[in-house]
């Protein structure tokens, strides 16, 4: 296997449903022993496109690899080199932790001796140590992800396809999991994970972002940040913090110069023309009766880059 090569590919990928195009020419690669998020509206084409890339559905066009192995004509090497971890939770309930592992193992052709080494490894690697012989079902959805994360890497792949791993477990949850995800992607694990976290998508070593079946977006944050669009000229962004979120939205709406207000907890991000200075803008937003606790510049976080490219996207005018 040649190490240096991408982990996975998609040259041109498509795939049609009849006349409904889900996934139009495709293009992109993921190098070994990285975090590539991908992200998109639902319905935009993300599971399509983890069916194609783990040989579960033919493209209409184009090609990929996973690890290697050719997509279409390779589908069951692709599926022996990855792990797949679900949104939702697909384990056996009605087994313990062990016995899920145990399950697996099976499934996946380990021998006795690399079943109980493997299952070891993995108990060690999540922590789930304590729970071993509890009935699966009875774990809390943190617990449950990582055992889900477990069973799947049972039979060491190299590479991890992880469809919003972390939606509806706790935050301390959602971290302990990236942190287990951080120390596989040393160990040279490949991952291809979706989600709807921001937070979550900052963290990965780049992203692609898909709409309508269109990759509009693919890079690092700080491409992503430099596109097109996402720093309109003439312009620069504020966050603003203050105790007063919902008022100061509304009134920051309300100056002539604002051509944008987002709410990010308990800031806002501003975008302003070129020449007006944060003074500026918060006298006026105390003008308002508003407490502003500081105006600084800023650069776009990811969702200001993905909400800027969205709404191009969806006012641009349809092809004819």
């Amino acid at each position: 296997m040649n190490q240096a090569a991408p982990a996975i590919v998609a040259d041109h990928l498509t795939k049609r449903y009849g006349d409904q195009v889900v996934v139009n020419d495709l293009s992109f690669s993921v190098p070994r022993g990285t975090i590539f998020g991908f992200l998109g509206p639902n319905g935009s084409g993300k599971s399509t496109t983890i069916k194609m890339l783990c040989g579960l559905v033919a493209p209409n066009g184009g090609r990929g690899s996973v690890d290697g192995h050719d997509v279409v004509r390779e589908g069951d090497a692709v599926r022996a080199s990855i792990g797949y971890m679900s949104q939702q939770f697909s384990l056996y309930t009605e087994l313990t932790v062990e016995e899920n592992m145990e399950f697996y193992g099976r499934a996946y052709g380990l021998s006795p001796q690399r079943r109980a080494q493997r299952r070891q490894d993995v108990i060690e690697l999540t922590g789930i140590g304590p729970f071993a012989k509890r009935l699966a079902g009875q774990l809390s959805g943190g617990w449950k992800q990582r055992l889900a994360l477990g069973c799947a890497l049972l039979h060491e792949p190299n590479v991890m396809f992880l469809d919003e791993p972390t939606a509806g477990i706790d935050p301390v949850a959602r971290r302990e999991l990236w942190d287990l995800l951080f120390r596989l992607a040393e160990r040279g694990v490949t991952m291809f994970v979706t989600t709807h976290y921001m937070d979550e998508a900052e963290r990965c070593s780049s992203v692609g972002y898909i709409y309508s079946g269109d990759l509009i977006a693919l890079g690092t944050l700080e491409q992503l940040r430099a596109l097109p669009g996402v720093r309109p000229p003439g312009t620069v962004r504020y966050g603003v913090h203050t105790e007063d979120v919902m008022p100061a939205f509304s009134a920051a709406r309300s100056l002539p110069y604002v051509t944008d207000t987002t709410i990010f907890g308990r800031d806002l991000h501003v975008v302003v023309s070129a020449d007006v200075t944060p003074d500026r803008l918060r006298g006026d937003l105390v003008k308002s009766g508003c407490t502003i606790l500081s105006v600084e510049q800023i650069n776009p976080s990811l969702e200001d880059v993905f909400v800027a490219l969205t709404r191009a996207r969806s006012s641009a005018p349809a092809a004819a």
